[in-house]
């Protein structure tokens, strides 16, 4: 703790509000509310925590707080900070399942359709569904029952459908609005729940047609009967009010926290969300801030009511989330929290040995390596080499590791400008001052570790710019690999020297999988350029081809054998002009043309 912080903890206020912790960077790592800031932020640096709060706090170098007038206020400021600034150690609640969802379009003539993208169109979305199946058999049924428009755009004759009574032919025929008003009215009452009253007009209809002897209708409404009972037998009913509600349940181990969501349609138990992540504060303050992160997600619609636990607070939730939050005390409701509670424990216990792992191979591989290096764990990390074709078309990749997991959309390729042929050390001092030189013009994070795939010689002239030019103090090390091209050593310090590591370590595998990572990303970046180039050298030497012309050649024949192969008239199908046309085929026949 240094003295700013011990500063600002001795002048915190007894008022709730949100406080936002920063690194050394300046960068928030992570945002939190408190009921009463100076109990809350004070606690993060006295006592004992568990792994992940002891490596949240190492890695604070000041904080600011934010002073609100309410618990809610402080609630919605968390969750609007956390959008804002994305903090690592905050949950990252991601869309990684998206569910199938019944929409009936906003359209002058309104369509069903099945979807897993819910977007603020004016559409109306029911679901979600538990599989494509249910919801594409529950649409298919609604489109023989309804007559909706079936075609994306409108054709300028009748169709099928229209022949079958399954479409009023808004195409050809003026349909009155209010027509399709009351179909969408008795549609939303049937994916709501109503399908009882839709299923006695179909009986209804059915016994009227008989009546009329017209029993090919009749038999049309039986079989439409019989589906809507087949489809809605298929789910279990778990309440028997049909209401659409999500259940929320939760539980609470060594720091890590499982939240399961149960979505109950029309009274049935249709699918489930679970979470589980690190937390860093109250349980049930967590629990909130999932909660109102929760229907952020497009694809998690808010349905007319939620169940929580008995323990949280539901009159923030409530105001939050403009929808009536529950505490059922007794009978089936709580069985339906009691069943989301234990699911939670159970996902706890069961994914904790694996998650554990991962954690020894990612981060606790960082901090193996810091430990080996006597460093501070490098939880951020970028690797550098460098590829040629004997010399020719040099280029240079970087990685980046963070946390000891690839960060691939902060990997970069560089092709060299000013290191000369076979100068490896050129090239690698080239590549380290455009990066570390842009890093320091943008303000971009600076890594923890340099990481440079090569030996001492590589590592010197790395040193050299990062330190002597640029002013920077960043750990450099070399990796080292045998005569099998197998990572075989860690060099560090000055003068470099091997580090001692365990081949079988998780910080060892680590920097095994970071070179051959860094290895494969340089060797792609290689190979791409010096087919470019390739077909740079033999297009460009042809008069009349340019740019945009080698272009429309590749994208016609997909290379240069097939362009080789073409006749002048095959050229020319692909607009290419007959003089240019001429030219090509020459150029690639010249060998074989008779001379004069």
């Amino acid at each position: 703790m240094n003295e700013n912080i011990q500063y600002k903890l001795a002048i915190l206020p007894d008022e709730p509000g949100c406080y936002l912790m920063k690194d050394r960077q300046g960068t928030i790592i992570y945002v939190g509310k408190a009921k009463v800031l100076k109990n809350r932020v004070r606690s993060y640096f006295t006592g004992t925590h568990d792994g992940k709060t002891q490596r949240l706090v190492s890695e604070i170098e000041d904080f600011e707080y934010i002073v609100t007038s309410s618990n809610l206020e402080a609630l919605m400021l968390e969750l609007n900070l956390i959008k804002l600034h994305d903090p690592k150690y905050n949950i990252m609640l991601k869309d990684d399942k998206t569910y199938p969802y019944i929409k009936i379009t906003n359209e002058k003539y309104p369509r069903i359709l099945t979807t897993r993208k819910v977007k603020k169109d004016k559409a109306k979305y029911f679901g979600p569904y538990p599989n494509a199946f249910a919801a594409n058999e529950t649409r298919k049924l609604l489109d023989r029952i309804y007559p909706l428009r079936k075609c994306s755009k409108l054709p300028d004759r009748v169709c099928l459908y229209y022949h079958l009574g399954q479409c009023l032919a808004p195409c050809v025929k003026e349909i009155e609005p209010i027509v399709y008003e009351e179909m969408i009215e008795e549609i939303s009452k049937f994916l709501s729940g109503g399908y009882e009253e839709v299923k006695d007009n179909l009986q209804k209809k059915m016994l009227d047609a008989a009546e009329n002897l017209e029993f090919e209708r009749a038999k049309e409404y039986r079989d439409q009967i019989a589906h809507i009972e087949t489809i809605m037998q298929k789910q279990k009913i778990v309440s028997k009010d049909l209401s659409n509600r999500d259940v929320f349940g939760y539980a609470v181990e060594k720091g890590w926290m499982c939240v399961q969501v149960f979505f109950v349609r029309q009274g049935k138990l249709i699918e489930r969300d679970v979470s589980i992540f690190p937390i860093h504060q109250d349980p049930e303050e967590e629990f909130l801030t999932f909660i109102g992160r929760f229907y952020d997600i497009p694809e998690h619609i808010k349905p007319k009511e939620i169940f929580i636990p008995s323990n949280i607070d539901e009159t923030i939730l409530e105001k939050l989330l403009d929808v009536k939050v529950i505490i059922p005390k007794r009978g089936q409701k709580k069985e339906l929290v009691d069943l989301a509670m234990k699911n939670a424990q159970i996902a706890l216990h069961e994914k904790f040995q694996l998650i554990e792992r991962q954690e020894e191979r990612t981060v606790g591989a960082c901090e193996e390596l810091g430990l080996a290096m006597n460093i501070a764990p490098p939880l951020r990390i970028e690797a550098f080499d460098n590829s040629h074709m004997h010399g020719a078309d040099a280029v240079s990749a970087m990685v980046v590791f963070i946390d000891g997991k690839p960060a691939k959309k902060e990997y970069r390729k560089y092709k060299l400008r000013e290191a000369a042929k076979h100068d490896d050390y050129g090239a690698m001092q080239e590549v380290i001052r455009r990066r570390y030189t842009r890093v320091l013009k943008e303000n971009l994070p600076l890594p923890d570790l340099i990481i440079i795939d090569g030996g001492k010689g590589q590592m010197e002239v790395a040193r050299e710019v990062v330190e002597d030019e640029l002013g920077l103090y960043i750990p450099i090390a070399g990796l080292a690999k045998d005569e099998k091209h197998n990572t075989s050593q860690l060099l560090f310090g000055d003068p470099p020297v091997p580090i001692e590591m365990k081949r079988t370590s998780d910080g060892f595998y680590l920097l095994q999988r970071i070179q051959d990572e860094v290895h494969r990303f340089a060797i792609t970046f290689l190979r791409q350029q010096h087919q470019t180039n390739a077909i740079q050298s033999v297009l460009d030497q042809i008069e009349g081809i340019g740019p945009k012309r080698k272009q429309q050649l590749l994208k016609h024949f997909g290379s240069i054998k097939k362009i080789k192969e073409s006749t002048v008239e095959q050229l020319m199908e692909a607009n290419i002009p007959s003089k240019t046309a001429n030219a090509i085929y020459q150029y690639f026949h010249k060998d074989t043309l008779p001379k004069e």
